[in-house]
């Protein structure tokens, strides 16, 4: 079970406070960690690896970079998605079904959940 943390705001994210967020939660995630942080906003993982494990690492982005996710969980259908998204022009760098999310989401627009199905948390920045 992996940790996620994340800060929105009108300010600035505070120095150090992300940080000591994942620490917080390094015991649900102990094989890696990964943040981004942008202005006011801030989202991180702490990972337990299950799936992909040398290719999963957290923050996954999409290809222009407008888009941010961190998540934890699993979603049943990435398989059938993947294909369905490869298909139309998306392109997986990673063997994670967390993957999916992101790439559903630039597909689906806020529509994107009714085509996940699983157990999931996730944080989604878009730029």
């Amino acid at each position: 079970m992996c940790g996620i943390a994340g800060y929105f705001g009108h300010r600035p994210t505070p120095s150090g406070s992300l940080e000591r967020s994942l620490s917080n939660l390094a015991h649900r995630g102990p094989d890696d960690l990964g943040s981004y942080a942008d202005g006011t906003v801030a989202i991180g993982q702490t990972r337990l690896s299950i799936i992909d494990l040398a290719g999963g690492h957290q923050p996954l982005f999409s290809e222009d970079g407008e888009l941010a996710l961190v998540a934890n969980g699993e979603i049943y259908n990435f398989i059938e998605l993947t294909e369905e998204l490869t298909k139309r022009g998306h392109r997986f760098l990673t063997r994670s079904d967390s993957e999916v999310i992101l790439h559903s989401y630039a597909e689906y627009g806020d529509e994107f959940l009714e085509h996940l199905n699983g157990m999931f948390a996730f944080a989604l920045y878009d730029k």
